[in-house]
């Protein structure tokens, strides 16, 4: 449970990095980024049910791609205080979490809530 947190956590700030370098794509601090994650995590975690892993984590391709910016994107409908994206905003945003995913350990999928609750 502890490493879901911090999985979690990550993600937040991650997200928030990114809304500093990242144009068109804007988190409204460190709770905008927290609730951020949260509805990212969740809308990603319903995606990857439906999918199937086949577009989450390290096998990702083009569609995995493109779904990660649909689900930032989508993530400002449903809190929109909470964060603004723009749709090239979301796709360099799910390029720049991508990276960060690869180096640091953050992803918030099915896997890491099936360990979480181990």
């Amino acid at each position: 449970m502890m490493g879901l947190l911090v999985r979690f956590l990550i993600s937040a700030v991650v997200l928030l990095v990114a809304s500093w370098i990242i144009p068109g794509f804007f988190v409204a601090g460190f709770v905008g980024a927290i609730i951020a994650a949260l509805v990212i995590a969740l809308l990603g975690y319903a995606v990857e049910a439906i999918f199937g892993e086949k577009i989450s984590g390290g096998q990702r391709g083009l569609v995995g791609f493109i779904i990660a910016a649909a689900v930032i994107w989508v993530s400002q409908l449903l809190v929109p205080g909470a964060i603004q994206v723009s749709i090239l905003g979301a796709l360099i945003a799910a390029l720049v979490i991508g990276v960060a995913d690869a180096f640091l350990p953050t992803p918030l999928d099915s896997r890491a809530i099936k360990e979480g609750e181990k």
